[in-house]
């Protein structure tokens, strides 16, 4: 099993952040094996960025992702950019806060508000942990509680109640859509 993630957005929208934590619930908290590249340059200041995630239950001898099974945009450049990208089949998941139009697809759309949650939660800051609940919760690639580890390890001292709750929010919402 060798499943191929890209969560892409805007830079300062923290999906490299949230693609680490994908991968280190894979790695650290499972049996698995994962690895995580990013794309970023002048775009982590604004524009379309993403990071690439792969997770196989085999070696990863080639860790570049050429066509996603799962694809989350959290910005619309992001999503006119690498929505073309998506497998034949694949999920694509929306922030429908941010993204009006999504590209043509031959696999499933999953939209939800994330960025909004994470308003109503009292930091849009916390978006990507709600977008990375939403991707866990909808794909079932790592199991919940690895995940919530591996997202408490990794968040600043001080925020750990308000990343548990965006990360619980956005499984809510996958148990909902899914």
């Amino acid at each position: 099993m060798r499943k191929e993630f890209r969560l892409a957005g805007e830079g300062g929208q923290g999906l490299i952040t949230a693609a680490i934590i994908l991968a280190a619930a894979a790695a650290e908290h499972t049996d698995l094996n994962a690895v995580q590249t990013q794309s970023y340059g002048p775009e982590s200041r604004g524009g379309a960025s993403r990071a690439d995630v792969i997770i196989s239950d085999e070696d990863i001898d080639y860790p570049e992702v050429k066509s996603p099974e799962v694809l989350l945009v959290m910005a619309q450049e992001a999503s006119d950019k690498y929505g073309p990208g998506l497998a034949k089949g694949g999920t694509l998941i929306v922030d429908s806060t941010y993204v009006d139009r999504i590209p043509p697809i031959d696999g499933r759309a999953v939209k939800y508000p994330i960025s909004q949650t994470a308003r109503e939660l009292g930091r849009e800051i916390v978006a990507n942990i709600v977008a990375l609940g939403l991707l866990v919760g909808v794909t079932r690639c790592v199991p919940e509680e690895a995940a919530l580890q591996a997202v408490l390890a990794r968040v600043p001292r001080g925020t750990e109640d308000l990343n548990t709750r965006a990360f619980r929010a956005g499984l809510e919402a996958a148990r909902k859509l899914v």
